[in-house]
């Protein structure tokens, strides 16, 4: 039976309503979601990523798996996520290394800090402990400079990031000393080579090596912020031991590939802010000592751009030439 000229129409009208039904993409997420990690397993980053990924995993009903793509400095994870598709399936859980201090320490990165990326959230802000081999003669920053000085190029400092590494350079141009920088892949490898006595000296995350120094494996001996901590109230800061100003943070954050939705990046912002509010989260990273900074995206994106200005000036004051 012909259709009537009314019915003709009707039928036109509804294909465009079929053929989106058809092609939608189905709810977010139905697929397991990554979260690439820019550092190895064991460091302050992974530990901070695996106490999100499961409580996250279980609010969306799919499983999160953590990719730890460590290694160059943070660039094959953040390349990797930089290049993946922005359809909410990939993010980056990293830190300062890869988004504040890069772009200060290398005239060219294989990826933009910041176009190619969408800011998700801020984690929190940490502090850096100073420790020594046990066999070291040195109980202060005093003794590692009166060390030092009586033993020109005896010292090593391993680096295992980039805040570790500026950290320091930037003691040891106040300092006026001489140390070695010896590079490691991760904070845990730089340290594991503190307690073996390879290296001497280390400027490495709270995460990473507070559990050493409770445990006797290291000697703490100053903190890098600008007030003591409450993981190691014992342990003074660098600047009350005689260093006026000095002061070195670490920062964790979350990113997903530039052009993801803004529904999802809000989304993940909010099952973030959530897990970090839940007690027995903030306690495990507080006792990290981290101060948690929770907010919204606009919030890291604001952060990041004053970070990246940070960066550039400690590694002018640290006098580091750009790799």
């Amino acid at each position: 039976m012909p259709l009537t000229r009314r019915a003709a129409f009707a039928a036109l009208a509804g294909l465009p309503a079929v053929a989106a039904a058809q092609t939608a993409e189905p709810a977010w997420p139905a697929r397991p979601i990554r979260f690439i990690v820019a550092f190895p397993a064991g460091s302050g980053t992974d530990v901070t990523t695996r106490l999100f990924a499961d409580p996250i995993g279980a609010e969306l009903g799919q499983p999160v798996v953590v990719d730890n793509r460590g290694g160059a400095n943070g660039f094959i994870a953040s390349e990797a996520v930089a290049r993946a598709r922005p359809d909410g399936y990939t993010f980056l859980w990293t830190a300062n290394t890869t988004h504040g201090s890069n772009p200060a320490l290398f005239r060219r990165l294989p990826y933009d800090p910041v176009a190619d990326f969408a800011p998700v959230a801020v984690i929190g802000v940490g502090v850096l402990l100073v420790v020594v081999n046990n066999d070291l003669p040195v109980r202060s920053m005093q003794d590692l400079v009166a060390y030092a000085r009586a033993n020109p190029g005896r010292l090593n400092f391993a680096s295992g990031s980039a805040s570790s590494r500026v950290a320091g350079e930037m003691f040891k141009a106040q300092a006026g000393i001489d140390m070695v920088n010896v590079t490691y892949r991760s904070n845990p490898l730089g340290i594991t080579d503190v307690i073996g006595g390879v290296a001497q000296v280390m400027f490495v995350d709270a995460t990473t090596s507070a559990p050493h120094a409770r445990e006797g494996r290291v000697r703490a001996i100053g903190v890098t912020s600008r007030q003591r901590v409450a993981l190691l109230p014992e342990i003074p800061t660098v600047e009350e031991q005689g260093f006026p100003g000095y002061e070195m943070l670490s920062w964790n954050a979350v990113y997903a590939p530039a052009g993801t939705p803004a529904p999802i990046v809000l989304r993940m912002n909010r099952l973030i802010n959530d897990v970090m509010a839940r007690p027995a989260t903030a306690e495990r990273l507080t006792a990290n000592g981290m101060v948690l900074r929770p907010g919204s995206p606009e919030d890291l994106a604001t952060f990041q751009a004053a970070e990246i200005d940070k960066w550039k000036r400690l590694v002018t004051a640290a006098g580091i030439e750009l790799q």
